[in-house]
């Protein structure tokens, strides 16, 4: 069933009305008509509305909730990703990635070794850009909540943004011992709030690393290759879905 995000107020009682861009693709290219079922989430909770098309009013689609229920595709724990800024196309394939797995939010971090240099207009841009990439992804994967994508921390606000997590983790490819990282995601329990902090193309600086570790954030070794940036995370996300999504059967 194909799945599409409204925002609240457009979900009236039993009444869903569909705008945008979704128009479109409903109309022209899914070719739906009226008396077909879609799925519609809210992009905030969990809930799926089973909807029947009623009519093409428009500019809108009027549809009609058949059932609701609780969808089970969202992760046990919170992860939150903060991601150094990576060059070209390599952060949306790493917020795709992301959200794909089952992110909670995505946070990108402007760390010393950043190839990437925007400035505040650019930003916002970009993170207007990232949400439409979160949003396509949370669609493609039957996510029921969006993902949000955060404007560009420094790596300061950014520790102080993920001061009152659980866990926190920082793989670095200095860091030793691979039994200490597999004691860390082991741990891992649901209803966490769990932040990872993932360097830009030319890693993280020793100095930023030592901060981390004074903030309590820890850092952990992903194995004795060093990973691409755009590897990284999704590596380190992939290792942390398994191990709760293990845990909470």
């Amino acid at each position: 069933m194909y799945h599409f995000f409204v925002d609240l107020p457009q979900i009236q009682g039993d009444v869903v009305t569909i705008t945008g861009s979704d128009v479109n693709h409903i109309r022209n290219v899914l070719r739906m008509k009226a008396g077909e079922e879609l799925a519609v989430g809210n992009g905030v909770d969990c809930r799926e509305y089973c909807c029947r098309i009623e009519e093409f009013s428009g500019d809108c689609v009027i549809c009609r909730v058949q059932s609701v229920r609780e969808a089970d595709t969202e992760l046990p724990a919170r992860i939150f990703l903060f991601q150094g800024l990576a060059k070209g196309d390599k952060m949306e394939t790493i917020i795709q990635k992301a959200v794909e797995l089952g992110v909670y939010e995505v946070i990108p971090m402007a760390a010393k070794r950043c190839v990437v240099k925007l400035d505040e207009k650019k930003a916002k841009s970009k993170t207007v850009r990232w949400q439409m990439i979160s949003e396509a992804a949370a669609k493609q994967s039957g996510r029921r909540i969006i993902p949000g994508v955060k404007n560009v921390m420094t790596m300061k606000e950014a520790m102080s943004y993920a001061a009152g997590m659980d866990v926190r983790l920082i793989p670095y490819e200095k860091a030793e011992g691979m039994e200490k990282t597999r004691e860390m995601i082991s741990s891992l329990k649901p209803g966490q709030d769990i932040a990872v902090f993932i360097g830009p193309e030319g890693g993280f600086e020793e100095d930023e690393v030592e901060m981390a570790a004074e903030a309590g954030v820890c850092p952990v070794t992903m194995g004795k290759r060093i990973l691409r940036t755009e590897t990284a995370g999704p590596a380190m996300l992939a290792w942390m879905v398994y191990q709760l999504e293990e845990s909470s059967i």
